[in-house]
């Protein structure tokens, strides 16, 4: 054979080969991977979450069922809490988790008398004048936007016309504290509405614009405060503004106690102070705003007239009148040392009278409100 013809046919066998090779590489790795293949799952396995699956659906549907069927509790309530920016200046009090009455801890000391966390408290029969718990009752503290209880006597006492329509100017932005609001400048309202939301929601530009459109002015208006303040015997309280934001506003929670039992008698602050919300006309568009104080809208309470204030000066104070046993307590609470404490102090307080005290707030006699 000749050469060309030998180097043709080599060629030739070695194509003819190659797939034989690949066949038999192809069947060690298949053998390969059958040696290594894991074991199947044992029936047993599946019957026994099965049976563990069909154990489970009557107890889920007898939870259900018990889920419907109970009531939820009295005075459980959900609430959707959004925290607000620090310049919008609005209380933290006012979307505070709603709690039972239940909720709240109360710890007696050795003497058998509730731990606060309020730095200063005064708590007051004003029916009998009987001192029912206090402490540093007599020291002079900031005061915040107690002040408002105040700015809004005087306002009424002037007996302007609360129809009259104010506005809102630059004079009435807060340049010592820096908070903001949701009255823009311009924002025209009556009087009767500022008023409702100096008290309620503790709009600063509103007591701002009270101020201004009094008779004289701001500076004729701070002086009508404090001379309020001699009539009512509050010796120990002096008025520099009357929003609250200045430090200089200061009283003792003796002092702020006849304030309260004074501005109850005042239909409108009862009314107003205890609003849980009101909608305003803010410069054509209807503006929601809340009460500072969310105990106002719990069924548990009865209260008559009610101001939370909180600069950093003064910490977070409320001051409320309520009605235990037909009788009303005035509690005065100020400098909590939590942003929930002063209002978890006032039902530790209640908790206290209604366990404790009963007999001395049931036995007075009645005094109602005119």
């Amino acid at each position: 054979m000749k050469p060309r013809s030998l180097l043709a046919a080599a060629v030739i066998g070695l194509f003819m080969l190659q797939p034989v090779s690949n066949l038999a590489e192809a069947a060690a790795n298949k053998a390969a991977r059958a040696s290594v293949k894991p074991a199947p799952k044992k029936p047993v396995a599946k019957a026994a979450v099965q049976k563990k699956k069909a154990a489970a659906r009557p107890s889920a549907r007898k939870a259900v069922k018990n889920a419907k069927a109970k009531p939820a509790a009295k005075n459980t309530r959900r609430v959707s809490v959004r925290m607000a920016p620090a310049a919008a200046g609005v209380a933290a009090a006012a979307v505070a988790p709603a709690m039972a009455e239940s909720d709240v801890a109360l710890t007696l000391d050795a003497n058998g008398l509730p731990q606060l966390g309020s730095s200063a408290f005064y708590i007051v029969n004003p029916a009998n004048g009987e001192v029912l718990l206090e402490r540093n009752a007599s020291t002079v503290v900031p005061i915040a936007s107690i002040t408002k209880l105040m700015t809004a006597m005087v306002v009424l006492d002037a007996g302007q016309g609360l129809s009259e329509p104010i506005s809102v100017a630059n004079a009435d932005i807060d340049t010592l504290k820096g908070t903001g609001s949701r009255l823009a400048i311009g924002t025209t309202l009556t009087r009767e509405e500022m008023l409702h939301l100096a008290l309620m929601s503790s709009e600063n530009r509103a007591a701002s614009a009270l101020a201004r459109h009094y008779p004289g002015g701001e500076a004729a208006f701070i002086e009508a405060m404090n001379v309020k303040a001699r009539l009512l015997g509050l010796w120990n309280t002096r008025f520099h503004d009357s929003t609250g934001l200045n430090p200089a506003n200061v009283s003792s929670p003796r002092d702020l106690a006849k304030m309260v039992s004074a501005s109850a008698s005042y239909p409108l602050i009862r009314e107003f102070s205890t609003s849980p919300e009101r909608y305003v006309d803010v410069r054509g568009r209807m503006t929601r705003f809340g009460n500072t104080n969310g105990l106002v809208k719990s069924p548990e309470w009865s209260i008559s007239v009610s101001k939370t204030g909180y600069i950093s000066e003064a910490g977070r104070c409320l001051v409320m009148q309520a009605w235990l046993h037909q009788q009303p307590v005035v509690m005065v609470l100020m400098d909590s040392n939590g942003r929930y404490t002063r209002t978890a102090d006032a039902k530790r307080v209640r908790k206290w009278l209604e366990q404790v005290e009963t007999p001395r707030i049931a036995t007075a006699p009645i005094r109602r409100e005119g």
